[in-house]
């Protein structure tokens, strides 16, 4: 694997601080990446996003979803079975997890729904107005240079 030095990128720039940081967990591999629950994440629309996880086998009351410092945790915690059954071969994995998802800026969750053995997370990215590109009014250079020379003139 690449070691990438991420050094420049914190002597050049002031306020990316998040980004570097970001890459710095993205691009270490010490850890490996978990694979359960499988997930899908996908672009519904110009601003909008959906992220779906295979939870078979948990219902609503055992699943967990939750905003935290920019972050979307999605976590699950079977509750244990009362009755004692006997498995012949268990193959549905109903294991406690965690997934942490990092949120970019001005992205939040609008609503989570739980069918068909699939939770399904909804969020929109929502740019505040004063982000926004906007057109600038030019008015006509004339009227306001000749009022700036005038006073010029009368200082002088």
């Amino acid at each position: 694997m690449r070691n990438f030095d991420l050094a420049p990128l914190y002597r050049a720039t002031v306020g990316f601080d998040q980004i570097a940081e970001m890459m710095d967990r993205v691009l270490s591999s010490d850890v490996s990446q978990p694979t359960y629950p499988p997930y899908n994440i996908e672009k519904t629309d110009d601003d909008s996003y959906r992220i779906s996880i295979a939870v078979a086998g948990f219902s609503e009351n055992d699943l967990s979803v939750e905003v935290k410092e920019g972050a979307l945790i999605v976590s699950a915690r079977k509750a244990e079975d009362d009755d004692q059954r006997t498995y012949l071969h268990r193959g549905i994995a109903t294991r406690a997890f965690e997934r942490k998802f990092q949120l970019a800026d001005h992205v939040r969750v609008t609503g989570a729904t739980h069918a068909d053995g699939m939770l399904h997370i909804e969020l929109v990215r929502e740019v505040p107005e004063a982000l926004k590109p906007r057109q600038i009014e030019i008015s006509s250079g004339g009227t306001s240079t000749d009022k700036d020379v005038v006073d010029a003139k009368a200082v002088n």
